[in-house]
């Protein structure tokens, strides 16, 4: 299985998508400072995962969510509504 995933910055609360086939590890990565693009903002915390059956179809969907803000915005309002973070 694949799994795109959301993080937010306990930092700052900016948001972070990214792909992978284990969570826990990539997050462990993130927190440990092995991203680049998410080392200045750690802690991080998942607060969101979908999972696919293969690489391509959640390379996709990290896809339509980096290029359309539109899409990831809404999906953003859905999960802090469900987890009431705001």
């Amino acid at each position: 299985m694949y799994y795109l995933y959301v993080l937010r910055s306990e930092q700052d609360g900016k948001f972070y998508v990214g792909i992978t086939d284990d969570t826990n590890r990539r997050l462990a990565e993130h927190n440990n400072g092995f991203s680049k693009a998410t080392k200045p903002d750690r802690p991080w915390k998942l607060i969101y995962f979908e999972a696919y059956t293969s690489l391509s179809l959640a390379r996709r969907r990290e896809v339509r969510l980096k290029n359309h803000a539109r899409g990831f915005q809404e999906l953003k309002k859905r999960i802090l509504d469900e987890s009431g973070e705001g």
